[in-house]
């Protein structure tokens, strides 16, 4: 049987080839009426959109690639939701691939880029190196989210991690905790871990206090469960602070139920100030105060600068870095 084509929609519909194009590629200026009749023709004959057809025509696909680590972590699920949002306002759609740190996920999403079904990559490595992503890339569009050094001619649009760090951690000084530790694993991201570190250091150091090796609370497994884990084996252990700065808001959340299960209160006892600002950051108990950074302001950045690539531009990669607020809620407030 020969494949639907776009021409036999707009036959049965009774409308114009455009049209049906307008109506498939989901285009404003198309009555309600006559989208219905179109949609109910798509629907009758099971028209799918032929992808190669398309890039023959157009030399695109109207597919961008989203590859991030944890498509289970919120902040990720999160950001594949603003990013859809942000796409679609281009007329183009995301295929989302999981790489769960492994260097050879990352280095399967630069060569193999979906072989030809996307215009471009939005990617946030982990465990890949400047060369090697150097080396992969071909031509291909790319932009790299995170914390990982770009290539020269590549695009990256982040937040300052050493900035943010070091207000997460001024924040909890200022509510008057003395020893703020800072929990991390080196197993979630090192080049993320190394410039957080970093500003919280700073952030002592200006307070007139020296880094004491102790309060690094390191997880043995980069999970929530993880997180209080490795705060209740510090406690055990007698190591003493009164707050705890952490990598991401899951690991604070997991961190403020195990502070709480051995009799201990948040704010109380020991202030969390989490990193990413997910949903349910709002209902944890209590709500966290968290470090949030400019989501719509990533995403609408590095789809502009896709756009950008894809219609010919072919300069040095260009640094953009967006704003981030610190939200304060209950687990640092004075009670």
């Amino acid at each position: 049987m020969p494949a639907v084509r776009l021409q036999d929609v707009a036959n049965l519909a009774g409308v114009s080839l455009k049209t049906v194009s307008n109506v498939v590629r989901n285009k404003p200026h198309v009555s309600p009426a006559t989208r219905k009749r179109v949609q109910k023709a798509v629907d009758e004959l099971g028209y799918v959109p032929n992808m190669t057809a398309r890039r023959l025509a157009t030399g695109r696909t109207g597919m961008l690639e989203l590859a991030f680590p944890d498509i289970q972590a919120p902040y990720y699920a999160e950001l594949a939701a603003h990013m859809f949002d942000e796409a679609k306002k281009y007329d183009y759609r995301l295929l989302i691939e999981q790489t769960r740190n492994l260097p050879e996920n990352e280095r399967a999403v630069l060569a193999d880029r979906e072989q030809g079904l996307v215009d471009g990559v939005i990617f946030e490595p982990v465990s890949l190196e400047t060369s090697q992503i150097a080396l992969l890339k071909g031509d291909l569009p790319l932009v790299m989210l995170g914390e990982v050094e770009p290539p020269m001619t590549v695009d990256h649009v982040a937040i300052d991690n050493i900035a943010a760090a070091k207000t997460a951690t001024e924040h909890l000084l200022k509510r008057g905790h003395k020893r703020v530790a800072f929990l991390a694993s080196e197993e979630v991201n090192s080049s993320t871990v190394k410039r957080r570190l970093t500003g919280y250091e700073a952030a002592l150091r200006e307070a007139g206090m020296d880094p004491d090796p102790q309060l690094y609370i390191a997880m043995e497994k980069p999970t929530t469960d993880g997180a209080g884990d490795a705060v209740v084996a510090a406690l055990n252990h007698g190591v003493e602070f009164d707050g705890l700065f952490c990598y991401n808001d899951m690991f604070a959340i997991g961190a403020m139920n195990a502070i709480q299960s051995v009799g201990l209160q948040v704010p109380g006892d020991i202030g969390v100030v989490g990193w990413n600002d997910i949903t349910m950051t709002k209902y944890s108990m209590p709500s966290l105060t968290t470090i949030a950074p400019d989501v719509d302001a990533l995403c609408s950045t590095a789809l502009a600068m896709m756009m950008e690539r894809i219609k010919g531009y072919d300069g040095i990669g260009r640094h953009r870095t967006v704003d981030y607020q610190l939200r304060e809620r209950d687990s640092t407030k004075v009670i």
